[in-house]
């Protein structure tokens, strides 16, 4: 129990949680900018105005959301952009309610709700950007 509770084990607790939540946001931003017109192409479809633009500016945000709270550093910034991302997404990208095949539409329900889910996430990580973190940058 006195392992649990030390200042080391929920140091390397918090930046394994640090490094699993940012890992996302960082390789989907990569994706964003790596395959550009794919990416963009499906915004498109999904009714995304200026669809390129939108996906080169979302990608550079969560790419550097993902980064700042990687390394603990302008944490605040770095969750609010994220969060910024995920809440609109989740309505124009998995838009479920506009599904009419039962399976489309759950796949949809799913992503919709795992976006709100990690932009309340983003939303706890904002809060506790005001505290000191363990082995980050800080900012």
């Amino acid at each position: 129990m006195d392992l649990l509770l030390s200042e080391g084990f929920r140091a390397a607790l918090h930046l394994v949680g640090r490094v699993m939540f940012s890992m996302l946001f960082i390789m989907m931003g990569m994706m964003h900018l790596m395959k550009l017109d794919d990416f963009a192409g499906y915004a498109k479809t999904r009714g995304v105005p200026a669809a390129k633009p939108m996906t080169v500016i979302t990608g550079l945000m969560i790419l550097s959301g993902g980064l700042m709270l990687l390394l603990g550093w302008h944490r605040f910034i770095g969750a609010g952009l994220i969060a910024l991302f995920l809440v609109p997404n989740a309505f124009l990208m998995h838009a479920f309610w506009k599904e009419t095949d039962a399976d489309a539409q759950q796949n949809e329900m799913a992503h919709f709700v795992k976006d709100l889910a990690l932009a309340g996430a983003a939303a706890l990580i904002a809060f506790y950007a005001a505290f000191s973190w363990p082995l980050s940058l800080g900012g």
